[in-house]
């Protein structure tokens, strides 16, 4: 087990597993690979940097060679796991079809190989060559998607073989030679099975043939009885030879099969090794074109323990507004060690932006493109969120007390250069203590050599000269005449929209307190709140 980056929630909440969830992947080696991928740690940044630039190999690859991408991806789709079957081929004889399964996995190893030959597939991906124990599964050379134990595996199997047929076709001849005898002297013509079927009504036909001595009755319904023919000491014998025949051929199989299996085993690493190299292929090629989806871009890996991302974009949030037919507001944010804060009206985007910036980092140490126009960063020994969580509420805590259990956990296990990001902190108890708390936790975290992140509704918690502000834009920008108009006859849900509408969700940092807009009463105003009340609001604010 690797060290530990982040826990479940953090992924689940930064939108990192959804990313996952949306990569294309089609080997089961890459479905299996993806789910043990560790990230990349500080002192990884070499690392790091040939694992985007693989990626970016294989954007340019796709660009290039779209028709063999095509047919790579097909190909991908039709492999199975047989991590097992490999594996067991150094202990255990196969069977027929497991057998078959390597030759087909064979078969799509050298179409890839073939595929690739001539162009710039990164080294890590190009696959060592099978092409011989290929040819021991198919010593005719057809090279077909198929598998038989064939008679070019054993002179001996063949030579049986070739007896077991002649012995056939002379218990065919009998046969046939005895419908004709009986066709002559009975005038009754057996069918190609040597069978004749009489219908139950016809009882004197039924009760000739009964008589005749080399006809015996093979079955009868409520309809008809069917007759077929007897077997003679000849053909006795002839089955007699041809059991005792099969048993040598069967055993001959089995040698042919523990063979081959000792010669598939002679290849378990290198098939092991190509498996691994398949599921890896996937998993890049996978990234690559998820990131030329969605415009990604490389992240720039940098050295210190920072965060720059120039009009970023929370791709899960952007994925459910696209499909709305509307449209995301990029945001753009500088982060380093020491406690920034996020302040803003709630419908601001305080908490998507607090996401964003952990997806942008998450995705960067697993090495995968971010989604922003350009991103540097440098990588973190430990990252969570600290987020509302309904599991904890279900469990019979209260909102406050999930938030304190999760600072706990956040508390005990940062570390130098560790990530956090804390959403509203503090906002489920009564103000005067949550300010308070607020305020102490910014005063620990400042002294750390951590990037901290908090949206908060507290804004005397930045007139710390030694905190950072970035205030959501909000409606700052926005033209009140028009948007009044807009919002007067609009329903409930229509309202909520409009006014998103009007939301410039970009950040700006403040370096003044007066210049905070409060959005929250124009929010309000503009939902439908009386002017009494937002007027004795703004009493209270001077």
């Amino acid at each position: 087990m690797g060290r530990r980056l982040a826990n479940k929630k953090t992924r689940m909440e930064t939108g990192f597993d959804y990313v996952l969830s949306e990569l294309e992947l089609g080997t089961p080696f890459g479905k299996k690979e993806i789910k043990e991928k560790q990230p990349f740690f500080p002192g990884q940044e070499e690392a790091l940097r040939r694992e985007l630039d693989k990626i970016g190999e294989m954007i340019q690859l796709s660009e290039g060679c779209s028709r063999s991408i095509d047919i790579l991806k097909e190909t991908f789709m039709e492999m199975k796991d047989n991590s097992f079957t490999i594996e067991r081929s150094k202990t255990s004889v196969l069977s027929v079809v497991e057998i078959f399964e390597i030759k087909s996995l064979l078969l799509q190893m050298k179409k890839i190989r073939e595929l690739f030959r001539d162009t710039g597939l990164p080294v890590e991906f190009v696959l060592e060559d099978t092409d011989s124990l290929l040819g021991a599964l198919d010593p005719r050379g057809d090279g077909l998607n198929t598998f038989y134990i064939y008679d070019e595996f054993s002179q001996k199997l063949g030579e049986m073989r070739k007896e077991k047929r002649n012995i056939e076709l002379s218990i065919r001849r009998e046969n046939k030679a005895k419908k004709q005898e009986i066709k002559e002297k009975y005038g009754i013509i057996l069918n190609p099975k040597f069978e004749f079927t009489v219908s139950k009504a016809n009882d004197e036909s039924i009760k000739m043939i009964h008589e005749i001595a080399d006809l015996q009755q093979m079955e009868e319904d409520y309809t008809s009885v069917t007759f077929t023919l007897k077997k003679t000491e000849r053909i006795y014998a002839f089955l007699s030879e041809m059991e005792s025949l099969n048993q040598q051929i069967e055993e001959e199989e089995d040698a042919v099969r523990e063979e081959l299996s000792r010669v598939i085993g002679t290849y378990e690493q290198v098939l092991s090794e190509n498996c691994r190299r398949l599921g890896e292929l996937d998993i890049t090629l996978s990234k690559a074109l998820y990131a030329k989806k969605h415009k990604c871009v490389k992240p720039e890996i940098t050295d210190r323990h920072k965060i720059e991302i120039w009009e970023g974009r929370h791709l899960k949030v952007e994925d459910a507004l696209l499909s709305k037919g509307k449209s995301y507001c990029p945001v753009s944010i500088t982060l380093e060690d020491g406690v920034t804060c996020i302040t803003g009206a709630n419908m601001g985007g305080k908490t998507v932006s607090l996401k964003l910036v952990g997806l942008i980092a998450m995705l960067t140490q697993y090495g995968l493109f971010v989604p922003a126009d350009r991103a540097q960063v440098g990588l973190s020994n430990y990252m969570q969120i600290l987020i509302g969580d309904s599991q904890s509420v279900e469990r019979g805590l209260s909102s406050f007390g999930s938030e304190m259990e999760e600072l706990k956990e956040i508390l005990d296990n940062s570390k130098e250069r560790s990530l956090l990001l804390i959403d509203e902190i503090a906002s489920g108890t009564n103000p005067v203590e949550g300010l308070a708390l607020t305020r102490s936790l910014v005063d620990y975290l400042k002294a750390r050599s951590y990037i901290s992140l908090i949206t908060t509704h507290f804004e005397t918690v930045t007139e710390d000269p030694e905190v950072r502000n970035m205030q959501v834009r909000g409606l700052a920008g926005a033209d009140f005449d028009l948007l009044d108009r807009e919002i007067r006859y609009a329903s409930r849900k229509e309202r909520i929209d409009i006014i998103s509408k009007y939301m410039d969700y970009r950040l700006k940092q403040v370096e003044d307190q007066s210049e905070i807009p409060k959005d929250a009463l124009n929010i309000a105003k503009m939902l439908g709140i009386g002017s009494d009340i937002i007027n004795r609001a703004k009493d209270y604010m001077k």
